[in-house]
């Protein structure tokens, strides 16, 4: 979009101006953004927590406490290496996961190749954008992408879940948490068009995650558990876990 026409029509069009607000390195949410991402998982050794090859333990605790039913369609927002589509997959869902860089996606797919799963679908795109994404869903979950999305791309969020989640299904995400021992920035919505970036991400309190998802109804929401290195399951508790029902 050329910022000094006056071209803007649609909602749409009001979500790419403020895309363009901020500096082109900034951008982790579009499929202009594919190409950080193939940077950040190209060396598949580097000491990141989350590239381990094990589920959410929130992820894996909802289904242990009969909170989450098993089976079904899933769909994985931001699937990076794709451990949890994978453990949904062993769960019995039928799984369509998407992340925007391709070298995040192949090396979700070598590992569902080394697991033997079949059940599993892995997407190559901008998951507001994609037409592979053939819900309804019964699960949607997101472990880590929604704190990367600047403030209005929200709008494109939740206006995705409210086309791609089944009545009655369940929605479920890991982010950021604010206050102490966080990650992510905790500066008001108008400071990231200010700066022009989003300083690694966006951090929450569970007040504001209430607030966002609103409009489905609560089932868990806490801190992660961290987790030890001989666990079998992901958890650090810099992140909050929630989960939702349509």
């Amino acid at each position: 979009m050329d910022l000094n026409n006056r071209d803007i029509r649609t909602v749409e069009d009001v979500l790419r101006l403020l895309d363009g607000l901020f500096a082109p390195g900034a951008d982790r949410w579009t499929e202009g953004g594919a190409g950080w991402w193939d940077g950040f998982y190209a060396d598949r050794d580097k000491p990141v927590p989350f590239f381990v090859a094990k589920p959410d333990e929130n992820l894996v605790s909802y289904v242990e406490q009969g909170l989450l039913p098993v089976g079904g369609k899933a769909l994985d927002l931001g699937c990076g290496p794709g451990r949890n589509a994978l453990h949904l997959a062993s769960l019995g869902f039928d799984v369509t996961a998407v992340d925007l860089s391709p070298t995040a996606i192949a090396w979700a797919e070598e590992r569902a190749r080394e697991a033997g799963a079949e059940n599993v679908r892995f997407v190559c795109g901008d998951a507001f954008r994609s037409p592979a994404l053939d819900g309804p869903y019964d699960l949607v979950y997101d472990s880590g992408c929604f704190h990367h999305l600047p403030p209005h791309r929200r709008v494109s969020y939740l206006a995705l879940l409210d086309r791609v989640l089944a009545p009655g299904g369940h929605f479920a995400l890991t982010a950021f948490a604010a206050g102490e021992g966080g990650m992510g920035s905790e500066l008001p919505d108008a400071d990231f068009y200010r700066r022009g970036k989003l300083e690694g991400g966006l951090a929450y309190t569970g007040t504001e995650l209430r607030a966002i998802f609103r409009d489905l109804t609560e089932i868990d929401l806490r801190r992660m558990h961290d987790e030890p290195p001989t666990s079998p399951n992901f958890g650090e508790s810099f992140l909050w876990t929630a989960l939702f029902r349509r």
